[in-house]
């Protein structure tokens, strides 16, 4: 695929890739949960380098359950929280998939925090399950 282009609520603030996701991940971590006002937060990574940020945005810097920091982009407009980037995965970028607003955008291959999903959540069926963060499993 060529180029995807991010938007957030107010179209001001966009993310534009090329290429494939390296994976798309279903997070339902607590932190997630409250980030994406969702029972889930779903991101698709890609090379840093494949990506631009276009717009005006702030940056919310947290410290994960790997003790590294992660920070994310959101709109000052509409507040929508379009990518972000963890210390623990240098040189890529993490973009809502839902800002793609793309129903054919391919599915999670990685379930993340499985034991904080909601139990009426099903994961799809061929996505890689973990109990806890990237790091575990």
């Amino acid at each position: 695929m060529g180029e995807r282009i991010a938007k957030c609520g107010c179209g001001q603030l966009s993310v534009s890739v090329t290429g494939e996701p390296d994976m798309v991940v279903m997070c339902n971590c607590t932190a997630c949960q409250r980030r994406s006002g969702s029972q889930f937060g779903s991101g698709a990574f890609f090379q840093r380098s494949n990506a631009a940020i276009t717009g005006d945005y702030k940056a919310y810097t947290r410290l994960g359950d790997s003790g590294k920091r992660l920070t994310n982009y959101f709109c000052p407009t509409c507040g929508t929280n379009i990518a972000w980037e963890a210390e623990f995965r240098p040189g890529w970028i993490g973009v809502a998939v839902g800002a793609f607003a793309e129903p054919s955008f391919p599915p999670p291959n990685v379930v993340l925090y499985d034991g904080q999903r909601h139990a009426w959540i099903t994961p799809p069926g061929n996505a890689r399950i973990l109990p806890g963060g990237a790091r575990s499993g």
